[in-house]
């Protein structure tokens, strides 16, 4: 068993525990996979979406021959690609036959690459991307979702001229519920037994959860509507029509299905429009791929890369992203969120990703347990966030630690990744966008390559 493992990745957990772990791991991805629907809009659905990532983690666990224990979600980097998508041109929509069409370029980019690391082998990305470049990278994973985890403690809430947030009623009830949910989480997992060190996402937010669903129902019977935390539509919309099967089970709007009324309006002139916008960003979310796995490598103390293969966890990510978008109409992408748990439970069993996977295709007809997932506050999901994203941040900073700093050449790559990264040097290039994470990376791999090359040269 790896070093500081409670359960390795051929490990199975007892059927009872690995439920629960499973759940955790479903709570700890589910904010992120079921928020790329709802901002992309267009109709389209969060159970759907679940369930494409199920499906997706799935054919991913296929491909890596169950090795590699991460769960795939919905990718955030292609959102602007799936509305370019759904948009199609000036003069039609392609809808969801478009978010096909572009999750089949994402997934094609995937096949490729992973064709030429068979071909080759893997020496060459770690030349390109040693401790000096990955390590910064996996920092900014987490540092860039550090403002998303604030925003949701304090649920949006206004600011001042300062970026201070303007602490109203509603934002400290949020606080509140924030901070509860994140020192049950961080106390489970310091001072908790075996067990609870397993779960403490589970009872942290269910601590919070409680929490907010009592100044909730403070709020209602004392009429102050500020105080009301948890918005309760979801489940309201479960009986709107009467009590019916519909309120227990309920199959998802499936992308495919939608797909196939678009059919008669697609013209082929359009592929080159969906081509510019998955494409550039599929090779750049194939850095954040090896950034996970590294990150991942490091903390199950087996090279992924290796074992199962880089090519296998590319087909994996790849084909299993276009097989959830066919359902969910969202391209899948390894999880920093799944990492972060990995890390932070030390449950590395690739049996509990899997369980996780069939519990998120099974919800996803499970109509009250999804409404009850969507009425999680975010402030709620904010306390956990702080815990995953920072995890995942130390996780990148542990990797520099390996780096020596006293060689310049190492010192200015971690130093030009970090500070273009936080920076924000994100830049749109006609239809395509690069994020801060992709341009911090590209920069990195540039600065390092180029001082290596005169380091050599000075040693001539």
């Amino acid at each position: 068993m790896a070093k500081n493992l409670v359960y390795d990745i051929k490990d199975k957990p007892p059927f009872g525990k690995m439920l629960v772990f499973a759940i955790q791991q479903l709570l700890a991805i589910m904010a992120a996979t079921i928020a790329v629907p709802a901002i992309v809009g267009n109709g389209m659905s969060a159970s759907a979406a679940l369930f494409g990532a199920g499906v997706g983690t799935l054919v991913y666990q296929l491909f890596t021959k169950f090795r590699s224990p991460v769960f795939l979600g919905s990718s955030f980097a292609f959102i602007g690609s799936m509305v370019a998508a759904f948009a199609g041109g000036v003069s039609m929509s392609l809808g969801y036959l478009g978010l096909l069409i572009g999750a089949l370029f994402a997934g094609l980019v995937y096949i490729v690459i992973a064709i030429v690391v068979k071909l080759v082998g893997v020496a060459w990305i770690n030349k390109l991307m040693p401790a000096a470049v990955i390590g910064p990278t996996v920092a900014l994973i987490g540092l860039s979702l550090a403002s998303a985890a604030i925003k949701d403690v304090f649920s949006y809430g206004p600011q001042n001229d300062n970026g201070a947030f303007i602490m109203t009623s509603n934002i400290w009830v949020s606080f509140v519920c924030a901070i509860v949910t994140f020192l049950v989480v961080v106390l489970c997992s310091t001072y908790g037994s075996k067990m609870t060190k397993l779960v403490p996402f589970i009872i942290g937010v269910l601590a919070g959860y409680a929490v907010a669903l009592v100044f909730t129902l403070i709020g209602e019977f004392a009429g102050v509507d500020s105080i009301k935390v948890i918005d309760f539509a979801p489940f309201k919309a479960l009986v709107a029509d009467g009590v019916g099967l519909k309120t227990f089970i309920d199959v998802p709007q499936f992308t495919f299905i939608e797909a196939l009324k678009g059919v008669k309006e697609f013209e082929v002139n359009y592929l080159v429009t969906i081509a510019v916008a998955y494409v550039p960003v599929a090779f750049v979310v194939f850095a954040e791929h090896i950034a996970d796995h590294k990150n991942l490598s490091s903390i199950i103390d087996e090279d992924l890369l290796e074992n199962p293969g880089l090519h296998r966890t590319l087909l994996g990510d790849g084909v299993g992203s276009f097989a959830g978008a066919i359902f969910g109409g969202c391209p899948n992408t390894t999880y920093g969120e799944s990492v972060g748990c990995v890390a932070i439970t030390r449950n590395a069993s690739v049996a509990t990703i899997t369980t996780t996977a069939i519990i998120a295709i099974l919800i996803s007809f499970v109509s009250p347990f999804v409404a009850f997932l969507d009425s999680i506050p975010g402030c709620v999901m904010g306390g956990v966030c702080i815990t995953l994203y920072g995890f995942i941040a130390v996780s990148g900073l542990k990797m520099i630690q390996k780096v020596d700093l006293e060689d310049n050449a190492n010192l200015f790559t971690v130093s030009v990744i970090l500070i273009s990264g936080i920076g924000g040097m994100a830049m749109a290039i006609g239809k395509v966008t690069l994020t801060a994470i992709a341009c911090a990376l590209i920069l990195g791999i540039v600065t390092n390559i180029i001082l290596n090359k005169f380091k050599k040269n000075d040693t001539k």
